[in-house]
């Protein structure tokens, strides 16, 4: 038996993939399984990963690069675990990491867990905590949605600090919308707390989750970069087919307005043509949220944000 399966989209991933591959063995038990899904790498990633020899390793190669939704989907109709997690191809584990993280999801019987994880940056290491404070304890998948002004779990969209029960993917919610090459996590992470019926927050901190990436599609400066929008839109629908969808949408409301914040003061690294359809598709959005809750979302972005997303919208419209 399969006790967990592990999916790992690579793609031109060259200088790191060996570290990534080392840290899987370290974890590597004979009850679990890596798949790697080399979507479409120009450089030499997937001979790596072949002449690697880790243990419980299945490589799924593709000519074509699909995109990160792609791959992870298609890594996961391979997958026989009784749980699922995710690693990127550039990101590395802590010796004997996931093994604690399936005694953990294992022993409290939620449906996920999500971990602390280490982000690293050159050289420099910080420890980002889960947001939610209650430890070691069930809760409702919902409660990690609320409140709208608060760092709350949707908030904290890394698809690769969690451990997944199988039944998830069964219910079709481990899916990706394979259109998203960006935000896509975001998008999967709210599906997730809306409609699953369990999680926990524990305090392991096994995943390095390195930044700055020059390959990294966060990095990168074209059209996709605006797929945040797509995403918090189906997000919307979904909260919209949802019977206490009204409940959680002045938190989407929230979230959104920050981004369209975020994306407007790094505007300078998009493309002249890209920057002017972020600042087109930042005013339509902004004029079809509900003004009451706008007005209460703009002030909680601080004042330098708040006047930012003001210029885009009628302000005296706004404030009520």
């Amino acid at each position: 038996m399969t006790t967990l399966s592990v999916i790992v989209p690579v793609r031109d991933v060259e200088p790191f993939i060996a570290d990534t591959l080392e840290s899987l063995r370290r974890n590597a038990r004979p009850d679990f399984e890596f798949i790697v899904v080399d979507d479409g790498s120009s450089d030499a990633t997937p001979d790596v990963v072949e002449e690697s020899g880790l243990p419980g390793l299945t490589l799924l190669r593709s000519d074509q690069p699909t995109g990160p939704s792609a791959a992870r989907n298609r890594g996961m109709a391979e997958a026989k675990g009784r749980y699922l997690t995710f690693l990127d191809g550039d990101d590395w584990l802590a010796p004997d990491h996931l093994p604690a993280a399936v005694e953990a999801i294992a022993g409290l019987g939620v449906d996920f867990i999500k971990t602390d994880h280490v982000k690293a940056t050159g050289k420099a290491r910080s420890r980002v905590r889960v947001p939610e404070g209650r430890r070691w304890v069930a809760l409702p998948a919902r409660s990690g949605i609320p409140p709208e002004n608060a760092t709350t779990m949707v908030d904290y969209p890394n698809v690769w600090s969690g451990v997944y029960d199988r039944s998830l993917y069964e219910r079709g919610l481990l899916s990706f919308d394979e259109d998203l090459h960006t935000a896509e996590d975001r998008l999967w992470t709210w599906r997730l707390h809306l409609h699953a019926d369990t999680y926990a927050a524990v305090p392991l901190v096994g995943v390095f989750y390195r930044r700055e990436v020059a390959q990294s599609l966060t990095q990168v400066g074209d059209e996709r970069q605006l797929q945040f929008f797509d995403a918090h839109d189906r997000i919307r629908e979904e909260l919209e087919a949802h019977p206490d969808g009204e409940r959680y949408l002045p938190k989407l409301i929230r979230t959104y307005c920050a981004l369209i914040a975020f994306h407007l003061d790094r505007a300078e690294r998009l493309t002249p043509r890209v920057r002017r359809a972020l600042r087109s598709r930042a005013v339509d959005t902004l004029s079809a949220m509900p003004r009451g809750l706008l007005a209460r979302a703009l002030p909680a972005l601080g004042p330098e944000r708040e006047q930012l997303l003001a210029e885009l919208v009628d302000l005296e419209t706004v404030v009520v």
